[in-house]
């Protein structure tokens, strides 16, 4: 990179003035020259688009060659009021247009195709991977090709259900620095892939963890043997699940009584999200995209759970 790269331009140290007297000239640089991928643009992640294009980014690529219909619609904002007559365009083609309005010194683009068939070396270009909507076999794939990256590509996973969700983080090894006592300190930090963070023997998880996690996984676990895509389902599956919750539980040696009749029923029929619960989860999403690339400020480590009901985040250490 040539030295005048390293630099912010007049334009944008005066569009970014007030976030760069937040966390600095060096962090917004940082963040300038960052590209960000996005897969799934349901109401979270489109929240999280916003947000950090708004932040100056320096490209997003949006992949989701869905049309859009009445469920899309109840939590994307970015999809015009015609939205849903509109069938020429994809969903990411729509959002990506409405995106670019938002500030033109950002590089929106849309990138088809099926994620899960994208190659190790594609993932390369990028400073970050949001996926969302995605199912167990493609969240596994698309963190095992972040992780075979020559440079460290931090990868998140996130689900919005009902009121529920959940979203994932794994930096890898990652280096961040704060202040300590008046003087900035380095830490590092240790993350495991997502399938090793759900592969722990229930037994060994934290004694009062997050039910949200138990639930997500069993249902998590449903689309796969049943072969849904995810939010494929309604409460006519409930007794299927809590069948297959017994026998997760049994092999796990875990008290089904942890994982309660009535979450899995929100999570199995609130397909639709929430937009109050889509803004919380994809403002929590870009304050730690944000951390990530700037290394500044503490991460969350490594799983951030939000509940409307009791309006609790909860974070998580779930690691190998």
């Amino acid at each position: 990179m040539a030295e005048g790269d390293e630099l912010l331009t007049e334009q944008e140290t005066a569009l970014y003035d007030r976030q760069i007297r937040v966390w600095g000239v060096d962090a917004q640089r940082r963040l300038s020259k960052s590209n960000i991928l996005v897969s799934g643009l349901k109401g979270t992640v489109v929240e999280f688009c916003k947000n950090i294009v708004l932040a100056g980014v320096g490209s997003l690529t949006l992949n989701d060659d869905r049309t859009v219909t009445d469920e899309l619609l109840s939590a994307n904002f970015l999809v015009p009021s015609n939205g849903v007559s509109n069938q020429e365009k994809s969903l990411a083609e729509i959002c990506c247009d409405s995106l670019k309005d938002f500030n033109p010194m950002v590089h929106v683009s849309v990138q088809k195709g099926d994620l899960s068939t994208f190659s190790v070396d594609f993932f390369n270009k990028f400073d970050a991977v949001v996926i969302s909507s995605c199912s167990l076999a493609s969240k596994k794939s698309v963190n095992d090709k972040c992780r075979k990256q020559p440079r460290r590509v931090a990868f998140y996973a996130v689900d919005c259900r009902d009121s529920c969700g959940e979203i994932f983080v794994d930096l890898q090894s990652y280096t961040y620095s704060k202040k300590k006592d008046d003087e900035l300190e380095e830490f590092q930090l240790q993350y495991c892939s997502y399938e090793d963070a759900i592969a722990l023997p229930w037994r060994s998880l934290p004694r009062k963890v997050c039910k949200i996690y138990l639930a997500m996984r069993v249902v998590e676990r449903f689309e796969e043997v049943e072969g849904r895509t995810p939010g494929e389902t309604s409460e006519k599956d409930l007794p299927s699940v809590l069948n297959l919750r017994k026998e997760l539980c049994g092999a796990h040696g875990y008290d089904e009584s942890q994982i309660p009749d009535s979450l899995l029923e929100r999570l199995l029929a609130g397909t639709r999200e929430f937009p109050p619960v889509s803004a919380i989860l994809g403002g929590i999403l870009g304050q730690e995209v944000i951390k990530a690339i700037s290394g500044k400020g503490d991460p969350l480590k490594n799983f951030f759970f939000f509940n409307a009901m009791d309006g609790k985040g909860i974070i998580e250490d779930i690691s190998s």
